[in-house]
């Protein structure tokens, strides 16, 4: 910030708020550290545990969220297009809650909102990128099928009928193969922009290079989080308003061992 900035006392307070989140999460390790397989477990006890600090707000904050993006999806075409854009920005705000109360502080509603306050754009950019990928990655999976689904079609021939089929399957397991590394790339980028103030691009980049190292801890984590949302869809999928708050705490405590001297 320049001299006449700092005398303006009008002047956006976001850079100073940048620095000085920078300065209680720690230094940033670029590209992150690698970790212990058995962490992947920790962080989801972890996560519980930053729920368990405010359970009833945590509750509402994700009841919150489960209505916005109900009302969201039942606008055509729009209301499902600024969800996927604004992902990134709600997934801010409840990261920022985690550090709140790991602070000390009190969790209220409004946290879900915060990140309409910190770099917004390139939070904004993030979700972009990663719905970016996931259309390149629908529509090469819609070219294979239609593909494979035409030859299907040239005629009764048993041959050509199962070519369809395995094309089908094909697409449908490479798709799902596809997603796992936009995922990695979207994983930890919301954190390094309200964190760390790491642009969009390279916050990508980084956050795919730092779930590519710990491989392993995140498959377990995986596969934990797979079995709880099972159980969170039994009772009408009611259960998700208390994992959806744990599995951000895990991503929080996860991001703080991975990226922070």
């Amino acid at each position: 910030m320049s001299e006449t900035d700092s005398n303006n006392p009008y002047a956006s307070p976001s850079a100073n708020v940048a620095r000085e989140e920078s300065a209680a999460m720690g230094g940033l390790i670029e590209n992150g550290r690698a970790v212990d397989a058995g962490r992947g477990t920790a962080w989801i006890s972890a996560g519980f545990e930053i729920f368990m600090k405010a359970p009833g707000m945590w509750l509402l904050v994700a009841l919150v969220y489960m209505i916005i993006s109900f009302v969201a999806g039942v606008i055509p075409i729009l209301g499902p297009l600024a969800m996927g854009l604004l992902g990134s920005v709600f997934m801010a705000g409840m990261l920022l809650g985690c550090q709140t109360l790991e602070n000390g502080g009190a969790l209220d509603v409004s946290t879900l909102f915060e990140g309409f306050k910190r770099d917004v754009g390139q939070l904004v950019l993030v979700s972009v990128l990663g719905l970016v990928g996931m259309v390149v990655i629908a529509i090469a999976i819609g070219v294979i099928m239609a593909v494979f689904g035409g030859l299907g079609a040239l005629g009764g021939r048993s041959g050509f009928g199962m070519m369809a089929v395995a094309g089908i399957l094909i697409a449908v397991l490479l798709g799902f193969a596809l997603m796992v590394p936009v995922a990695m790339a979207i994983w930890f980028a919301p954190a390094l922009v309200v964190f760390h103030g790491v642009e969009a691009v390279s916050a990508v980049k980084q956050s795919f290079a730092a779930c590519l190292k710990n491989i392993i801890p995140f498959l377990i984590w995986g596969v934990i989080a797979f079995v709880l949302a099972i159980v969170a869809m039994i009772p009408l999928g009611l259960g998700f308003l208390v994992l959806g708050p744990v599995l951000v705490g895990s991503l929080y405590v996860s991001y703080k061992e991975i990226f922070c001297e």
